[in-house]
């Protein structure tokens, strides 16, 4: 008997996601270039939604790093977990970009997700992390531009923005 965990649908979709992103990193590549490779996944094929979401995270990338870096006490985005922060792209996608997903099951998603695949306290970490942003959507509030005004007002760096825009090559 497998210790792997089982997902269907939408679990699995993003499971697949999680793959194709951590794949995507580790070799230093495009979520496009692996899929054009052909992704190693564990359970295959690969859903259209897990496609969707693996390039809708790629493509706000910078975007999904500010929040969860202004998020992270003590921990840069770099430094986390490749699975922590992987799933947490994916949550933190389907809360901003996804209407058709409830935030609350974006969330629950993500906590699952990361019982299965992260530490003991990734999923603890990721419900606080996307609490904060659910509450954030719930007042009206854009959790990107809140993120990265938190960032500059700490004088952190801001993922996606020059660390030094005077000394930026021409």
């Amino acid at each position: 008997m497998s210790n792997k965990p089982h997902f269907g649908g939408r679990t699995l979709a993003r499971s697949q996601a999680l793959q194709l992103l951590f794949q995507a990193e580790a070799g230093d590549r495009s979520v496009e270039d692996v899929l054009d490779d052909g992704p190693c996944l564990e359970s295959g094929p690969l859903d259209p939604y897990g496609r969707e979401l693996a390039l809708g995270v790629e493509d706000m990338l910078a975007e999904l790093d500010s929040v969860i870096a202004a998020r992270s006490v003590g921990w840069s985005v770099d430094r986390m977990p490749a699975v922590d922060r992987n799933l947490l792209r994916i949550a933190l996608y389907e809360m901003l970009r996804v209407d058709e997903v409830d935030i609350a099951v974006a969330i629950d998603e993500c906590v699952e997700l990361e019982k299965a695949y992260g530490t003991d306290e990734s999923p603890r970490f990721a419900n606080g992390l996307l609490g904060v942003v659910a509450d954030q959507i719930e007042e009206g509030k854009d959790p990107v531009a809140t993120a990265r005004e938190q960032l500059r007002a700490a004088g952190k760096h801001v993922p996606g923005e020059c660390a030094d825009a005077g000394d930026a090559d021409e």
